[in-house]
């Protein structure tokens, strides 16, 4: 088994509850990576037998850190429409709640279908050199992350860099093909914002991140374990709070999902 399929792994208690348990591999620098936590949640919703539909967006909340350990994700569909079905999800620890979520799935129709956010201009994954592995924290290690713009600050000097903006080629270090779970983890892949801008390490933690998905099951299989393309780039830093916008590519160019996400940070 692929080790993310290890980490979102979910056992069916009954009544919309699952059981978890978080993963070393993919532990940050306070708890999991919150990528991996946005996937399991999600992964409830997907595994939910009373689920129609596929994911069309997803809002998680981290209201607290999530331990080392197990944990139950509780599910349940709070209204089901023709064409949409709403979801309240929480993660739970010791009874008390560490995430809570709200998720859309939606029956998907074909109709007129347009990409208005384009592919960027950017080097092919196989022309940008790979970020090396080893970093210090175990979840980086389990990507493979190309950045043609906008990295890790290599030097913590304090100066502004003029711009938040970064993109890069990602996939999983170990080949997986793409899926929902996996889309919701690529999407929280960005180092923060305030990194990149301000080179300067402070401490910082989202507070919610919400992903649309534009994708359905199809075209995420038909990604396969190719590269994705990720752009981020804040619109905001202001009174201990910053956000940034996100959009996530195929190598063919279609926009897979866009995210939003808002950011805690201490001076």
């Amino acid at each position: 088994m692929h080790v993310f399929d290890q980490a979102i792994a979910l056992q069916a208690q009954g009544d919309g509850r699952f059981a978890g348990h978080t993963h070393a591999d993919y532990a940050n620098m306070v708890g999991p990576f919150g990528g991996v936590t946005a996937a399991q949640v999600l992964q409830s919703v997907l595994l939910h037998p009373e689920r129609l539909g596929e994911p069309l967006s997803f809002t998680v909340n981290f209201a607290a850190a999530v331990a080392d350990g197990p944990f139950t994700i509780v599910a349940r569909a709070a209204r089901t429409n023709r064409s949409t079905q709403h979801w309240m999800v929480e993660l739970q620890q010791d009874g008390q709640a560490c995430t809570t979520a709200t998720v859309v799935t939606a029956m998907r129709r074909q109709t007129w279908s347009l990409d208005e956010a384009p592919l960027p201009e950017v080097p092919p994954a196989s022309e940008v050199p790979r970020l090396v592995r080893g970093a210090p924290l175990p979840w980086v290690n389990r990507y493979e992350l190309r950045y043609v713009r906008g990295s890790f600050p290599a030097d913590w000097s304090g100066l502004d860099s003029g711009s938040s903006l970064s993109q890069l080629w990602m996939r999983d270090a170990e080949p997986r093909p793409l899926d929902f779970a996996s889309l919701t983890a690529f999407a929280d892949v960005f180092f923060p914002r305030v990194y990149v801008r301000r080179a300067r390490r402070v401490p910082i933690g989202t507070v919610s991140m919400t992903v649309y998905f534009h994708a359905g099951a199809a075209q995420l299989a038909g990604t396969g374990t190719g590269f994705v393309l990720g752009q981020a780039q804040g619109q905001s830093f202001r009174n201990g709070f910053f956000d940034h916008a996100a959009q996530l590519w195929n190598e063919a160019g279609a926009l897979l999902c866009t995210s939003h996400q808002i950011i805690y940070f201490k001076e």
